[in-house]
């Protein structure tokens, strides 16, 4: 376990936010760091042990990099200063030599390991001095990895491989102890694996709280770092300006292996008995899986080319972590991936979700091995198993609803961030919900009992997360117990944890995903096979449309020609017909007539599907007294009494398919009529002032949409016919009666509405009178 070593301004108190040491001003004495700037090389700032190795360092005297190292030295750091992104994105090894040059023949030469870093107007050089006779030799170090790797690499399960990683680590290291570290999903992590002296007491299987490693540290390793600290007790060295102006920006330190170790990290690992440590990040996917910690008893130097070994073996371990994995979680994967394969093949060919999601029951719990399950769909929720009431359910869904950003919301312990699940921890102190639309109130609920679970700490956890300060443990300028308090003790300590269901697994999570994905696909699937049918009938809509007007178009000729003949024989055979002659072919020319005004109809028919509207902003108070101008002239007899309770609105439409509409309606209700005083209304309402024995409006009822009425007291429609009279060429009354007609009327007033969006329907008392609404869109 590593503990957390930050660093941050001496004054001011640990705190959770975005982590960035910026401003310290000081690093470990195993090596040197210099501040140069990155336009002409000069030394902005130095650590105060530089001098040891370049005696003419010193304040106010301008000293530039040529001055310090050979040229060979120099000419690698302006080569790479030729690779701005690459540098500044990566720190760089180096090996440089210091040349004797004047006042330095007495120091003779010397060689170091240099770390660049590129930080905006500066360059952050690291120096560690090393003895080129006594460093390990690349080729020993070369086979060491090779061989490590290939041993590490031959083991299949996890827990080995792990084991197997920390031996090896501390074999080349030469740690006294080497442990690897896994966090969990609350960032409070467990000893999966160790490798030590003998003598030394066993951390594995020990958990630590998440404030052993804060967030800010935990950022940090992310990054994929290296921390080395070889003698914890070493004071720090400050730095040290070589020019009386400060520098352009503060200096972030983030990344500099050399930066200095903070008081609260020494004493915790003090505490544990450590001089020295050595710590390397596992990162997984982009993410911190873990951390490889090594703890030497006494101070300890690791040569560079010993951490470099070490590191490249983290990034190996990090890589390998995905494919080393539990034969009996692999077992397990495949039995849940068997089921779930099983589960979606039979809710595809379902033609009822909730039948399928349901029944059998027990599929959907062992899909994610759960003891209750809630099905929600819109209104209805299903409940299967031990769960909650249903109430308490609908409660929590609205809960969970505000809390989650994505499909799937999970966790272990529900009465701890929910506190209303108090009151049902034993049947769901765990929970997974998966959300299925984003649309649609499609939810399916898992739940797991409460399970009482012992956990051994190094430590009470307690203490720690309370911020218990002890004795000479509080930061330098921060209050006591209002610091960071590192620990004493390290002992087994046990907990038992209620309120806490067994967690949910990666595997399981992932069925849950898979189901949802799986339930979209069917739905999106059978969306595509009803599009495509749309498509279909919208094509045989058109063919049908296209043939009716290209047959009655044809159809006319013919039909003019009988019309034509019937007519001469009647005018120049007169003479020779009998009196039945003559009646036949005047039977004749009606016939032909009427089957004109069908065609014609027919005609208008099909034209209608296949015209674009022409939608336009339309005061039906206007249109509507042109109707009317238009029915006076051609009914100069007619009585009826035309009613306008109240001026009517405008109207994105087609005016002249709109106009008749009207036209169809307004003559219908004077033909049906045999009242001595026949009078028809023409009206609106707001769509949410209907009856809710209406119709349910497409598009739902917004106060803004209109309905339309047109009302009369004719004779009106028995309720056996009100299906009908919108179909083509339907009359209910012999042609001879009520003026006749070809029964098309309705029929094209419905095309028009459909074609404008809306809707058309009737109410109608026998006697009495009847009702039209439309709506358009």
């Amino acid at each position: 376990m590593s503990g957390f070593e930050a660093v941050y301004p001496k004054s001011e108190p640990f705190s959770s936010s975005v982590y960035t040491p910026v401003g310290c001003s000081s690093v470990q004495p195993y090596g040197m760091l210099l501040i140069l700037n990155v336009s002409d090389l000069t030394v902005l700032q130095v650590s105060t042990n530089t001098t040891d190795s370049f005696k003419i360092l010193s304040p106010g005297l301008q000293v530039s990099l040529h001055q310090l190292f050979d040229q060979d030295s120099v000419e690698q750091i302006q080569q790479l200063l030729q690779l701005e992104p690459m540098l500044a994105a990566r720190p760089t090894l180096l090996r440089l030599s210091r040349s004797p040059k004047q006042g330095q023949q007495e120091q003779g030469q010397a060689w170091f390991e240099g770390i660049l870093h590129w930080q905006g107007d500066t360059l952050l050089l690291e120096l560690e001095p090393v003895e080129p006779e006594s460093e390990p030799h690349w080729v020993s170090l070369h086979f060491q990895l090779r061989s490590a790797i290939a041993r590490i690499q031959k083991v299949v399960e996890l827990r080995d491989f792990l084991q197997l990683a920390a031996t090896e680590i501390r074999a080349i290291s030469g740690f006294d102890r080497v442990m690897i570290y896994q966090f969990d999903a609350q960032n409070a992590g467990e000893v999966v694996a160790e490798a030590k002296r003998q003598d030394l007491f066993s951390y594995l299987g020990l958990h630590y709280p998440a404030s052993d490693i804060p967030a800010q540290p935990r950022q940090l390793y992310a990054q994929g770092l290296l921390r080395y600290i070889p003698d914890l007790t070493a004071p720090n060295v400050e730095l040290l300006s070589m020019q009386h102006s400060p520098l352009p920006s503060p200096l972030d330190l983030s990344f500099v292996s050399l930066r200095g170790t903070d008081p609260c990290c020494v004493e915790y690992h003090r505490n544990m008995g450590v001089a020295a440590l050595m710590v390397i990040a596992l990162v997984k996917d982009q993410r911190l899986w873990g951390l490889i910690s090594c703890h030497h008893q006494t101070p300890k130097r690791v040569p560079a080319a010993i951490r470099s070994i070490c590191e490249l073996m983290g990034q190996f371990i990090a890589s390998e972590l995905a494919n080393k994995v539990n034969s009996e979680e692999l077992e397990d994967l495949m039995r849940l991936k068997l089921l779930q394969s099983e589960f979606v093949a039979s809710i595809a060919q379902a033609e009822d979700l909730k039948a399928a999601l349901t029944h059998p029951a027990p599929r959907l719990l062992d899909l994610v091995r759960a003891q209750g399950v809630a099905v929600c769909l819109e209104d209805e929720i299903t409940l299967i198993g031990a769960t909650p009431t249903i109430e308490q359910i609908e409660a929590l869904i609205q809960w969970v609803s505000e809390q989650m950003e994505d499909s799937l919301f999970h966790t272990d312990s529900l009465p701890k961030c929910y506190p209303p699940a108090l009151e049902y921890q034993a049947t769901a102190s765990g929970l997974l919900l998966l959300r299925i639309s984003q649309i649609r109130r499609y939810y399916i609920l898992w739940f797991r009992p409460e399970v009482l679970q012992t956990i051994n700490w190094a430590g009470d956890p307690q203490a720690v997360e309370q911020g218990v300060s002890q004795p000479g443990t509080s930061q330098p300028g921060t209050p006591a117990g209002t610091g960071l308090s590192p620990r004493r003790s390290f002992e087994q300590w046990q907990e038992t944890v209620r309120l806490t269901s067994l967690p949910w697994k990666a595997s399981e999570l992932e069925n849950a995903k898979d189901l949802r994905n799986a339930i979209v696909g069917i739905v999106l699937t059978r969306a595509d096979e009803l599009a495509h049918m749309n498509r279909e009938l919208e094509r045989s809509n058109r063919e049908l449309e296209s043939f009716a007007y290209a047959a009655s178009h044809d159809l006319k000729e013919p039909l003019r020609g009988i019309h034509n003949y019937a007519t001469f024989l009647m005018e120049d055979y007169a003479e020779l017909l009998d009196e039945a002659g003559i009646d036949r072919l005047q039977t004749l020319v009606k016939l032909t007539q009427r089957m004109e005004s069908l065609i014609d109809v027919l005609l208008k028919f099909s034209q209608l599907g296949q015209t674009e509207l022409q939608r336009q902003p339309t005061d039906l108070n206007e249109l509507l007294q042109q109707v009317i101008n238009v029915f006076r002239i051609g009914h100069p007899q007619s009585a009826i009494e035309i009613r306008i309770p109240r001026p009517l609105p405008t109207v994105n439409s087609d005016p002249v398919l709109v106009s008749e509409v009207f036209s169809n309606l307004l003559n219908n209700a004077y033909k049906y009529n045999d009242k001595a005083n026949p009078w028809v209304e023409v009206g609106y309402f707001q769509a949410d002032e209907l009856p809710a024995a209406k119709p349910n409006l497409t598009g739902g009822r917004s106060p803004d949409r209109f309905v339309f009425y047109v009302r009369d007291n004719g004779i009106g429609i028995r309720e056996r016919h009100l299906g009908t009279i919108f179909r083509l060429f339907k009359r209910l009354h012999p042609q001879t009666m009520y003026g006749g007609g070809t029964g098309a009327g309705l029929t094209i007033a419905k095309k028009i509405v459909e074609r404008h969006g809306g809707q058309i329907w009737v109410e109608s008392i026998p006697a009495e009178g009847s009702t039209f609404y439309l709506t358009l869109e």
